[in-house]
């Protein structure tokens, strides 16, 4: 697994959804932002508690998670 030091992963806190840095801000929320063809800094404006580097790393982390393949146990 790449190193995500700003993606946190805590079943107490939204649900288990991967979130920026321990932030109650999902990835997912901020990939939303960014299909909804909101600008980089416009996030920034709106949520002035995140960083440049947590918009690339939920970019970096979500490509990843699509790489990633979830196989099924061999039958026994």
């Amino acid at each position: 697994m790449p190193l995500f030091d700003r993606i946190t992963l805590d079943p107490a806190m939204m649900g288990g959804k991967p979130c920026v840095r321990g932030q109650r801000v999902t990835v997912g929320m901020v990939l939303g932002l960014l299909a909804a063809k909101r600008s980089p800094q416009e996030i920034l404006k709106a949520y002035p508690y995140l960083e440049a580097e947590d918009i690339d790393q939920c970019l970096a982390y979500a490509a990843w998670r699509m790489e990633e393949r979830d196989l099924p146990l061999a039958a026994s």
